[in-house]
């Protein structure tokens, strides 16, 4: 029996990338439209990643206004100044969530995109994001609830372990989606629009690629949570026939 379950971990740019381009593309679009990102202002990105929405956020700014995209990965800022170079309007700065390398008050419209589920403290991050923004800006967040995964198999139960694993081991603030909204007006803002959708995956090898099936029932199983053989077997199951993942992710917009 392979020791090894589905793909190895991606690169995590190309993974951020591929993710936008498949299942985050509807959702992506309906957030720049609530956004409302007009001529002139100043764009924030917080945890800007490779820099897929840069481009985006500088077409709607234009030549007379700014966007900044914050991230503190290197190899992710490397990526996102490559994407962004022939792009006047973008600015590329290495900073963490928890303290932002932004001017207090100089923020038009924000984002915070799949960012809050894996920081530290989320309230810490939406503080600083109350911080940088001015009276009257718009902020979008958008993340997703993994309690909330559903994969279709007929073990039932391992599909059910596999999900209690990703929300307890894999992910750090997993049900931070469901609390987004609590969070947002905790933290100052005044909640506008909530929206809840449902990314399906059909297709077995994107889900393995973008959920991570194989190498979290891995790790799941060399952690003891789930026995071996039936690990391998559910994972195995779910490549023959008919193939059905989903989750709930979680979009606010809310004003400062």
């Amino acid at each position: 029996m392979s020791t090894t379950l589905g793909v190895s971990r991606p690169d995590q740019a190309a993974y951020m990338l591929r993710a936008a381009a498949g299942a985050g593309r509807g959702y992506k679009r309906e957030l720049m439209n609530l956004l409302d990102v007009r001529p002139g202002q100043t764009a924030l990105d917080v945890g800007c990643g490779p820099g897929t929405d840069l481009s985006a956020l500088a077409e709607r700014v234009g030549v007379s206004g700014t966007v900044i995209g914050v991230d503190r990965d290197s190899v992710m800022l490397t990526e996102a100044r490559r994407r962004t170079k022939d792009l006047s309007a973008v600015e590329i700065r290495e900073g963490d969530a928890h303290s932002l390398p932004v001017a207090p008050g100089s923020v038009d419209r924000a984002k915070i995109d799949r960012v809050l589920m894996h920081v530290a403290e989320p309230a810490d991050v939406l503080a600083q994001l109350r911080l940088v923004t001015r009276p009257g800006a718009r902020i979008g967040l958008v993340e997703p609830d993994w309690d909330t995964l559903t994969v279709d198999a007929e073990d039932l139960d391992t599909s059910r372990a596999f999900t209690r694993y990703t929300t307890s081991e894999v992910v750090r603030q997993a049900t931070i989606g469901r609390s987004l909204a609590r969070h947002a007006e905790q933290a100052g803002f005044t909640v506008e629009t909530v929206i809840a959708t449902t990314p399906v995956f059909l297709d077995f090898q994107d889900a393995d690629h973008t959920l991570g099936l194989g190498r979290n029932m891995q790790q799941a199983i060399q952690d003891g949570h789930i026995d071996q053989e039936r690990g391998h077997r559910w994972f195995t199951s779910l490549s023959e026939g008919t193939f059905f993942a989903s989750f709930m992710l979680v979009s606010v917009i809310c004003t400062r």
